[in-house]
């Protein structure tokens, strides 16, 4: 339980950047300054637009798989590019979450 009060001084730009921080990952100014000072994970929360980015890239990257499977006796190279490809954006994909 959290009983004890503390305060610190800082310019009114660092307090409406600390302001801004805190709503864009979701957080109170209080707590926020409190994961900062600890060092604790402080994660961003999403934008509609970057969810619908990561939906899209979700689906290019299984496409690509299917393809990759569709042409993997037909056209071995082709294949082997189109799984190169779904690797990258599984890549791209896995950095959203950090």
């Amino acid at each position: 339980m959290k009983k004890e009060f503390v305060q610190f001084r800082c310019s009114v730009y660092e307090k409406k950047l600390l302001r801004v921080k805190a709503r864009k990952s979701g957080l109170s100014i209080s707590e926020y300054c409190r994961r900062a000072a600890f060092e604790d994970r402080i994660v961003e929360r999403m934008t509609d637009e970057q969810i619908e980015a990561y939906k899209l890239l979700v689906k290019y990257q299984r496409n690509f798989k299917l393809i990759t499977n569709m042409f993997r006796k037909r056209n071995p190279k082709l294949a082997e590019e189109t799984a190169q490809l779904a690797k990258e954006i599984r890549q791209h994909l896995l950095n959203f979450r950090k």
